[in-house]
């Protein structure tokens, strides 16, 4: 075989190799871009359940019946009604403010898992501060379940009033 030959059949040869490897790193490359939409759709649904997080603002019950016992709107504002205490639990959210009627927190950090929501706040009354957790269920928006871990089994139910 004359050297011209052997050097003809070497650059097909490479070219051959060349176009087999631009082919591979063609392939390797959407497969790359494949996952790398998969990741961000994968995110953006993720995104989607995060932003589902309930919002809690407003006046909450131990049952709807007896919102217009435990609150009143005065000025455009929710407050406590006279002897609400007499009807039953009841707080009210506004933002990060959580007002009770014996104490006020303020939320300090939130953990949504599901339809889980754990709240760390900072609270104080009238005679002391403290560090308090809150582990509420979602039922639905407005309806939550306060359970308290120190004690098995013990929850209380909170319905959302509407004014």
């Amino acid at each position: 075989m004359a050297a011209g030959e052997q050097e003809g059949q070497d650059q097909e040869g490479q070219a051959r190799h060349s176009k087999s490897l631009n082919l591979g790193a063609e392939i390797m490359c959407r497969a790359f871009r494949l996952a790398g939409a998969a990741v961000m759709l994968g995110s953006s649904i993720f995104s989607v359940a995060e932003a589902r997080a309930i919002e809690l603002t407003g006046a909450w019950a131990g049952h709807a019946d007896l919102c217009s016992q435990v609150f009143t709107k005065k000025d455009g504002r929710v407050e406590y009604a006279e002897f609400s205490e007499l009807f039953g639990s009841g707080f009210i959210i506004d933002g990060d403010r959580i007002r009770g009627r014996a104490a006020t927190c303020t939320i300090k950090s939130r953990k949504q898992e599901g339809d889980s929501l754990e709240l760390s706040a900072a609270c104080a009354s009238s005679i002391m501060t403290q560090d308090v957790r809150f582990s509420l269920k979602i039922i639905n928006d407005d309806t939550i379940s306060r359970s308290f871990p120190e004690i098995a089994g013990m929850s209380l139910n909170y319905t959302r009033c509407k004014f």
